[in-house]
């Protein structure tokens, strides 16, 4: 069935995909705003909104609520999709069916209530809940040197996209934290709640109907002018390459390949990209897996990925330290083979199949499915699942030696070990 769309009359817009394939209902709050320098900021609020409403003061009263609700789950998380920074407040009910009861009027009006209603001393949050948070924040930017593989990608996007918002880590920054307080915080709150878009998707076997009741009873409310988000300009020029290497304490090096595509998120040509990506680094049948690390054994891993609305593409590996040319050589000489035209049935087909496979895989998690549905409401485009795989299962050898004749290479970053004193 097709998604269902509502917009309620104050920049939220509701969508609804009613399915009988899970036997839970799950509702996504999605609120947007752009990566800035109020990044910290924005990536503290849902912690501090998941303390406490105004009238289920602690955390602790708020788990036996949820109990008390057959066991609804709730989740908060921050993330970026380019340069949309983006809240995400998750809701997993039991399908009434099971339960013979129907709890998802109780379930919206909770939501509405953790993201509108926090728990507030005055004009502000409460103050040791806001200094925990902090406390918490902290140690998890700090924190995020100790995942070495994933750490190594952040960086070649931070040097690579040096100036650019695309730049800012998620999280923030920890040393911006000193600065916030119970107040500004509240202050900046009631600022995102008033002017930030806002996405809600609800997917579960549900009467449509009563859903789109239920949440113009509980989110129909005023609220100021909306942000209008602009899509990121992709489009760079890459002059000269950038060379960057940090000395760690790591054993096993880490390099990282960043590369601009100059592929829009909504152009026709990111289907092929998709497929370049994948015959490049994207599984056990790819040029990445074959040629660096089984044939050389130079890597102990490898593998591409996109970054699909910065217009960005990053190739990982970990190597000896010592086989550092080598490996940068032999990953080069991957891509222009691609570029040559020197692409087997095999890796073609090998790769269709696996992002088919992955792609299905959404349709069996309702949170991916709801992510899905963010990725191309983002993107620009109006492509069903079913939709997006006919359009990979038609890219062609040529269609990606085509577009790889895009893609350049903008940053190598290298994580070494400590220089011997």
């Amino acid at each position: 069935m097709e998604l269902i769309r509502k917009q309620l009359n104050n920049g939220i817009n509701l969508y609804i995909d009613t399915t009988d394939k899970f036997k839970t209902v799950t509702i996504n709050l999605y609120i947007h705003n752009q990566l800035g320098e109020e990044a910290t900021k924005y990536a503290l609020l849902p912690a501090v909104l998941k303390r406490g409403t105004s009238s289920i003061k602690t955390y602790k009263e708020m788990v036996k609520f949820l109990e008390n609700l057959y066991g609804t789950t709730m989740a908060v998380s921050v993330y970026k999709k380019g340069e949309r920074h983006l809240q995400q407040y998750r809701l997993e009910l039991p399908q009434e069916e099971y339960i013979k009861e129907n709890i998802l009027e109780e379930g919206v009006k909770f939501l509405k209530e953790l993201v509108f209603n926090p728990l507030t001393e005055g004009n502000a949050f409460n103050k040791d809940y806001v200094l925990q948070e902090k406390e918490i924040h902290k140690n998890l930017i700090d924190s995020r040197i100790n995942d070495k593989t994933k750490y190594a990608v952040d960086r070649c996007y931070e040097e690579m996209c040096k100036g650019e918002p695309f730049a800012i880590f998620e999280l923030g920054r920890s040393e911006d934290l000193n600065s916030i307080d119970e107040v500004n915080l509240y202050q900046y709150y009631q600022n995102c709640i008033n002017t930030l878009p806002m996405d809600i998707y609800v997917v579960g076997n549900v009467d449509p109907r009563y859903v789109e009741e239920v949440f113009t009873k509980y989110f129909s409310f005023q609220r100021g002018q909306i942000l209008n988000i602009p899509s990121p300009n992709i489009y760079k020029e890459v002059k000269e390459v950038k060379y960057v290497t940090e000395n760690l304490e790591v054993t096993q090096g880490k390099l990282t390949l960043g590369f601009r595509t100059n592929v829009p998120a909504n152009s026709e040509e990111y289907f092929p990209l998709l497929v370049y990506s994948g015959v490049l680094g994207g599984g056990p049948f790819s040029k990445l897996f074959m040629n660096v690390r089984e044939k050389a054994s130079l890597a102990y891993y490898a593998y591409s990925r996109l970054e699909r609305f910065r217009g960005l593409m990053v190739v990982s590996c970990g190597i000896e330290i010592e086989n550092y040319n080598k490996a940068l050589d032999i990953i080069l000489k991957q891509l222009k083979e691609i570029e040559e035209g020197n692409i087997s049935d095999y890796e073609l087909d090998s790769t269709i199949k696996a992002l088919k496979t992955s792609l299905n895989a959404m349709k069996d998690n309702a949170t991916s499915k709801s992510d899905y549905y963010l990725s191309q409401k983002i993107a620009g485009v109006d492509l069903n699942i079913e939709e997006f795989i006919k359009k990979v299962e038609k890219v062609t050898k040529e269609d990606v030696v085509e577009v790889a004749k895009k893609v350049k290479l903008d940053t190598v970053y290298f994580m070494t070990g400590k220089k011997e004193e």
